[in-house]
């Protein structure tokens, strides 16, 4: 089944086109590899299939109108925020509660089961400027996994990290298959071959 078609899509920043008539499907409960070079395009696709940039053509048809969760890459998020590990996961329901009501018992049932699935339940109350560089990634993906979206979308969530730590990720993605729909950017060809479904990105176009 399909979860997500793109159709002809133009999207790009001022006046430049970034990506040039993607056709694409995005498979439902499978894991999609976004591969591509430095500036074919990957991040462009993630955040139009997001829905933080409006595609200046074409068409996206959604089997459904859930809000997906789009995880940045760590460095995106700044050392200095005093924040526990806790509380950002805890910012994955802000959808759901808003800023200013209280977090229900749901709500908290849910942050705790994201940090316990990607095994960082034993860093909750650790500052996220603190822990190592693969433990923030998997904060920040429980981060996407508490806003309960049926789209987890993961924009190069191995970057920069070790061996050890990007097995763990791979782990994590691997082990939420059939759960969700994930899209992840990545460079790595074993985090590639380990999808079910590529898309492979060259200049704006699907290859």
């Amino acid at each position: 089944m399909i979860h997500t078609e793109l159709r002809n899509v133009h999207a790009g920043y001022g006046r430049q086109d970034v990506l040039r008539g993607i056709d694409a499907h995005i498979p439902r409960g499978r894991v999609t590899a976004l591969v591509g070079a430095n500036g074919a395009g990957k991040s462009t696709l993630l955040a139009v299939l997001a829905g933080t940039l409006r595609p200046r053509g074409g068409e996206i048809v959604r089997a459904r109108r859930a809000r997906p969760a789009f995880v940045v890459q760590r460095s995106a998020v700044p050392d200095t925020l005093p924040l526990t590990v806790r509380d950002a996961v805890a910012m994955g329901r802000w959808a759901h509660q808003g800023l200013w009501r209280p977090p229900t018992r749901h709500d908290r049932a849910v942050v705790e089961g994201a940090m316990e699935r990607v095994g960082i339940d034993d860093l909750s109350g650790r500052q996220l400027g603190e822990i190592s560089g693969g433990q923030r990634q998997r904060a920040l993906i429980a981060q996407g996994l508490a806003q309960e979206a049926d789209l987890l979308l993961l924009d190069e969530p191995s970057a920069g990290l070790d061996r050890r730590a990007r097995e763990h990720i791979a782990r994590v993605i691997a082990e939420l298959r059939g759960e969700t729909t994930i899209v992840h950017a990545t460079h790595f060809p074993d985090e590639a071959a380990g999808a079910d479904h590529r898309l492979t990105l060259d200049e704006g176009r699907v290859v």
